[in-house]
């Protein structure tokens, strides 16, 4: 019985991290909530950001930065496209300020470089885990 109630805490935590949706699972962001980067450039790229499903922040929108400006509000299991042009980019996640809940009023700040060519694709997911919160990460499809 001892050993239940210790090792029931931990399973219980280990259910809170995200796991990658299923392709059929996936949903595009609605238009409303995309607010940047959606019309083609000459010498464009692509980044793709996909978040993860889960318990943790499930009901939260996370903002999705491009170069430091918010370019979405993405909810759990949904997709974002941008059409950023070629050069040096910042992709990150914060707090939605949009959100008028606790959600909206927490720190959250995480970005990530990369070099953008043109005609090129870059994927990234947004991933929850109990120790380090919300992170973005590249993604391999």
């Amino acid at each position: 019985m001892r050993s239940i109630l210790a090792v029931l805490p931990l399973l219980l935590l280990a259910g809170c991290s995200s796991y990658r949706a299923d392709l059929e699972q996936v949903k595009a962001v609605p238009g409303d909530r995309l607010l940047a980067y959606q019309q083609p450039v000459d010498g464009s790229g692509q980044i793709v950001v996909n978040r993860d499903l889960g318990m943790l922040g499930g009901g939260c929108y996370v903002a999705v930065l491009v170069d430091r400006q918010v370019a979405a509000r993405i909810g759990v299991g949904e997709v974002a496209t941008f059409q950023v042009p070629a050069g040096a980019r910042v992709v990150g996640i914060a707090a939605d300020e949009q959100d008028e809940t606790l959600c909206g009023k927490g720190r959250l700040r995480r970005e990530r470089a990369v070099q953008v060519a043109a005609g090129e694709s870059y994927r990234f997911r947004i991933v929850s885990e109990n120790k380090e919160g919300f992170a973005i990460r590249p993604d391999q499809p």
